[in-house]
């Protein structure tokens, strides 16, 4: 069964924001090769959302040592960050 992996980053500025989307945008596709689907969210000013879906918990492990290099990496610029894992119960799209 597939799995989602959910993370909300509220950044301390605009500009760090900004950054990160930028460098996702570019870099993610090859630092998650895994992944079945990737999309990140602009919510507002400072706030990004990413979504990751794997097609099974082992693959989304395997995405962990790429995702604990970004995210330390960034870390001094987030106010808060949240982390939700769940299944997938419909992916649909047109």
């Amino acid at each position: 069964m597939s799995v989602a992996r959910v993370t909300t980053i509220n950044f301390k500025t605009k500009e760090s924001a900004d950054e990160l989307v930028q460098s996702y945008t570019e870099n993610a596709p090859s630092e998650f090769p895994e992944a079945k689907q990737l999309l990140q969210i602009r919510v507002d000013d400072t706030t990004v959302m990413a979504v990751s879906l794997y097609e099974n918990n082992e693959a989304m492990e395997r995405a962990s040592a790429a995702r604990t290099k970004r995210m330390d990496s960034k870390k001094d610029n987030f106010a808060s960050v949240d982390t939700k894992v769940g299944t997938v119960e419909l992916n649909h799209s047109n």
